[in-house]
Parts: C-alpha cells; sequence; structure tokens
C-alpha cells in the first residue's frame, strides 16, 4: 500500500483540550490552525518550515493518547487491504477511515492532499538544541508482539532496521514521509491490554530538551541510556531520543527489506 505522508494525532479529552494543545505546539515550535472537522474537534499544528504533519483531536469520550493517519490515493483500496492483513473497521466517514490493528491500535487513513510533501527541518531553540517529533511508538503486549508487527510490516511494505534488541523493531518510509514506526514489545504488559502509541522526538541534546519540555509543563518520569521518558500536562507520556534529528544515524544501517 502507497503512504504519501504521515500525520500523529495527539487525542485529549475536552476537559484537557487548551492545555494540550498549548504545550505540543510550543515544544513542536508549531501554529495551532483553526479547528475544522464535523465537531470542530481537530485541529492542525503547522510548522515553522515544511508541511504540517501533527494535529490535535478533541475526544468525545475516553482517556487521551495518540494515533497515526496514513495518507493513501485510494482509501477504499488501503482500507481493504487493512482488513485482509487482519485490521477491523472501526468508522467510515467521507474521507476517512477508522481501523483498529490486530492489537487494538487505532488509526486512519485518509485522502492525500496536494502539498504534503516537504518534511520540516529539525527547529534550532535558543540554547543551540535542535529537534523534531519524528517517531510513532507503538507499544505492544508480548503475546501481540509478532503479529503486530507481521501486520505493520505488510500494510506499509517498509523495511525494518536490524538490531539485536529483541523488544524494538523500527519500519523506516521512504524520506519524504515525516514519521516512522517504532514497535516496542511490551514484555511487563498485562495478557488483556491491547496496543497503544506514544510520540518520540529526536535530539541534539537530550539533558537541554528534557528541560525546555519541563520548563513547558512536562514531567520527567524515567531516564534510559538513550532515551528520557516524559509526561506532558494532560498526562500523555512520550520520549525524548538522542537519535540525531537529521537522520545521519540511519547512514550505514543495515535494513531487512520490507515484504512485497
Amino acid at each position: 500500500m502507497t503512504m504519501q505522508w504521515m500525520t500523529v494525532f495527539i487525542d485529549l479529552p475536552a476537559d484537557d483540550l487548551q492545555a494540550g494543545t498549548a504545550f505540543w505546539s510550543e515544544v513542536t515550535g508549531s501554529v495551532r490552525f483553526d479547528p475544522w472537522g464535523a465537531d470542530g474537534e481537530f485541529a492542525t499544528l503547522e510548522p515553522a518550515e515544511g508541511d504540517p504533519y501533527l494535529g490535535v483531536q478533541r475526544l468525545h469520550s475516553g482517556a487521551g493518547g495518540c494515533h497515526p493517519d496514513f495518507h493513501v490515493p485510494d482509501i477504499a483500496s488501503a482500507a481493504k487491504r487493512a482488513q485482509i492483513l487482519g485490521a477491523a473497521v472501526a468508522r467510515e466517514d467521507s474521507g476517512l477511515v477508522v481501523l483498529n490493528s490486530p492489537a487494538g491500535l487505532p488509526f486512519c487513513l485518509v485522502r492525500h492532499r496536494e502539498g504534503q510533501s516537504t518534511v520540516p527541518p529539525p527547529v534550532r531553540w535558543p540554547l543551540g538544541a535542535r529537534s523534531r517529533l519524528d517517531q510513532i511508538c507503538i507499544d505492544v503486549p508480548p503475546d501481540l508482539f509478532d503479529r503486530e508487527l507481521e501486520f505493520w510490516l505488510d500494510l506499509t511494505g517498509w523495511p525494518q532496521t536490524s538490531t539485536d534488541v529483541h523488544e524494538f523493531r523500527r519500519l523506516l518510509p521512504d524520506p519524504q514521509v515525516p514519521l516512522h514506526l517504532l514497535l516496542q514489545r511490551l514484555d511487563d504488559a498485562h495478557s488483556n491490554q491491547g496496543a497503544a502509541a506514544h510520540p518520540d522526538f529526536s535530539c541534539t541534546d537530550v539533558a537541554a530538551e528534557t528541560e525546555r519540555h519541563r520548563l513547558a509543563g512536562a514531567a520527567a518520569v524515567r531516564r534510559h541510556p538513550h532515551w528520557q521518558v516524559m509526561r506532558d500536562p494532560t498526562g500523555l507520556e512520550y520520549c525524548i531520543t538522542d537519535k540525531d534529528p537529521d537522520g545521519n544515524w540511519l547512514t550505514g544501517i543495515a535494513l531487512e527489506p520490507g515484504p512485497h
């Protein structure tokens, strides 16, 4: 299936919409556009350079989170293929199909629009550090991990990075797509727990980026050797990683070809 662009939506309960939108606008260096959608439930966050790939959604009910939208030329055929591979349709609207992956992650297929083709560059912040939100991490319980990985490999056709770290698998799109996918195996998850997603930043200085996010209202949760777990003002956890935001970490990386 041809993926021409990706968007990540931060899903916010109505009571958290204002605080969540302000936070994500600030930490990504973007500006909120006027709401859109049937009930004004969506808003696009416009970057200073490049085309938008981040948005917020006001939820009618339920807890917050995030989900990916995949922009495709033919929604009907893409949705049919997703169902053949194991996804379930949750809702169909004009120009939009909402599905759940085999492990239960919500995602959308939307019609690609002209003008969505320029990946925004990393933002340089006043103290010199640079960062970009460039990854959606799908957190998957261990009993569902292999099936979920197979689904995303087959659906996207993207290659995965070769790695000896059993709990992570990264899928890499073409360079003109602004986000890649990381699947994380949650070995401490409950057996009845479904998949969920969170956004990740790459940056040149994890400590400086952590402090910048903290000053914007986030809380530092856990420090790992290569990433910092954060919690935004609405309770959504996300990560700041030490990957080069220019993508230079990809140079020479070994890839396993995606399915054909």
